[in-house]
């Protein structure tokens, strides 16, 4: 099967972000994503905060390949499926998201093993049928964590980015756009890192959904035109907005 791991993980690393070390992040010094405790593991194992901050992204995406997408046999899953259980996987644990997907496919999640089984099984389900049930009960893993109300905003946004790119991965269309701008956050109970800005993916996500939704309402094919029309539109004018703010800060002096 094709592999879709390079847009994926593009995808991944730009809801990780860069360096960060809040004290109130378990994770501890992590930069794209990966934790210190990850880096020891696989990088170097008396490294330090200094270490993690001037890691490479190569190494990042090594770590990426080998813990999160090969271990949860992701070449092997349909496309969509494969982005969608990566990203759950990399934000709460292949743990658990290895779980949900045997528990999806009415299979036993006493191991979290994505083996030849699931494998079988995922291939045979509805692709898109399959993303949107991996999606919906992520969010609702996140919304029963006591640290919801102060982190939920930006979790939401990414399994609605997430969810709304791995759809249009399983019906080959043209995946929304890129986030421009990180919403990282471990979703693992109990803690997890803060969110960030809204962005223009969000904006792509929330129009197809609405597109969808009229759709199966019975709108029209030019109602559903329109609305998809006037997303694409919001998301330009939050680019452009974007890449003025950016200019502006890049002219400031240091």
């Amino acid at each position: 099967m094709h592999s879709s791991y390079e847009p994926a993980l593009a995808r991944l690393l730009a809801h990780e972000g860069g360096y960060t070390n809040h004290p109130a992040d378990p994770g501890g010094p992590t930069n794209f994503g990966i934790t210190i405790a990850d880096y020891r593991t696989y990088v170097k194992p008396d490294a330090t905060a200094a270490d993690v901050r001037a890691m490479k992204a190569d190494d990042a995406k090594a770590i990426y390949r080998a813990r999160y997408w090969d271990a949860q046999r992701c070449d092997d899953l349909p496309a969509g499926v494969d982005y969608a259980m990566f990203d759950y996987g990399v934000n709460s644990g292949i743990g658990r998201s290895g779980k949900v997907l045997r528990r999806l496919l009415a299979l036993p999640d006493a191991t979290s093993a994505v083996d030849a089984t699931v494998i079988a099984a995922a291939r045979a389900a509805d692709a898109a049928a399959l993303v949107t049930a991996i999606c919906d009960e992520r969010l609702r893993f996140l919304q029963s964590l006591k640290t919801w109300p102060m982190f939920g905003k930006g979790w939401g946004r990414r399994v609605a980015e997430v969810k709304a790119a791995a759809l249009a991965m399983a019906s080959a269309r043209t995946a929304p756009a890129t986030p421009t701008e990180p919403a990282q956050g471990r979703a693992v109970a109990p803690s997890a890192r803060g969110a960030t800005q809204a962005t223009t993916a969000a904006v792509i996500a929330a129009g197809a959904v609405a597109a969808q939704q009229a759709h199966r309402s019975g709108a029209g094919g030019a109602a559903v035109a329109a609305i998809a029309m006037a997303a694409g539109a919001l998301a330009l004018i939050g680019w452009l907005f974007w890449r003025r703010r950016q200019r502006q800060q890049q002219q400031r002096p240091v």
